[in-house]
């Protein structure tokens, strides 16, 4: 990477390939920023292979996730800006919270601990890999039909299965399970310095049709950080779902997130 361009990493969650990012990398690129999006522990090259060897996967946690971006960032010439879907709107968030970035996006991350109410849609995404205690050991696959409730009930049927045959891959049940049982562990791996007064600024998104995170499930998030006078910012989508940063309405957001990042100096 360059050494005269802030670095960027996008950082995928549950269900998605890193190649899911592929637009939002050659818009940064384009912008001016050196951006790259490597793919989880476990995950192959592309879709297809990690559909191929699922077992790859299996058993990967949080702190496995954090910990393997972590060791990434740490090679970088500079603090990257930190880019998160879901799941990695959790990692990119802890991260940011042990000082490892620049800034932080989350888009409709996945709930921290803290948040206590899950909404019922949130819990029925949730239960995929929940309803069988032995997937947290497991890869754990949506169907076209779980995909389209959980990812593309904004969308139309055909783009929802375009993304579905595209991007869709098994993503281990692991990181489901610590989350659901995060606020009666003290040392959760879904814990994050919410409080650290010295960290860069935090873009929080909503999806106002969101199944898999709930609006309710961030705005409780943004309210975690209010005991912090860093900067944490919340902006709502009324009409998109959770594919609001792989659909084709996918450029407004990341117009938004490029003129945040502007505005505050990046």
């Amino acid at each position: 990477m360059s050494t005269d361009r802030r670095p960027v990493v996008f950082v995928h969650g549950l269900w998605l390939h890193a190649d899911s990012w592929s637009p939002w990398v050659e818009l940064f690129r384009d912008s001016g920023y050196d951006a790259e999006a490597p793919g989880w522990p476990g995950d192959s090259a592309s879709a297809e292979e990690t559909r191929a060897q699922p077992q790859r996967v299996a058993g990967v946690g949080i702190d496995a996730v954090v910990d393997h971006y972590a060791e990434l960032i740490r090679a970088l010439p500079m603090p990257p800006i930190l880019v998160g879907h879901s799941f990695g709107g959790l990692i990119v968030q802890r991260l940011l919270g042990e000082n490892l970035g620049a800034a932080a996006v989350a888009l409709d991350p996945a709930p921290i601990k803290g948040v206590i109410y899950l909404p019922p849609s949130s819990l029925r995404v949730a239960s995929i890999a929940l309803r069988n205690p032995a997937n947290r050991g497991r890869a754990v696959a949506l169907d076209r039909a779980q995909f389209r409730y959980g990812f593309g009930n904004a969308l139309t049927e055909r783009e929802s299965d375009e993304l579905f045959a595209r991007w869709a891959i098994p993503s281990p049940g692991r990181p489901l399970f610590e989350a659901a049982v995060a606020n009666f562990n003290p040392s959760s791996p879904a814990r994050v310095d919410t409080g650290n007064a010295g960290r860069g600024p935090l873009l929080l998104t909503l999806g106002g049709r969101d199944h898999t995170v709930a609006p309710a499930i961030v705005r409780t998030t943004a309210r975690l950080y209010r005991r912090s006078p860093a900067v944490t910012e919340l902006r709502e989508y009324p009409d998109r779902g959770h594919s609001l940063g792989i659909d084709a309405g996918w450029r407004t957001i990341a117009d938004d997130v490029l003129a945040w990042l502007k505005a505050r100096g990046f």
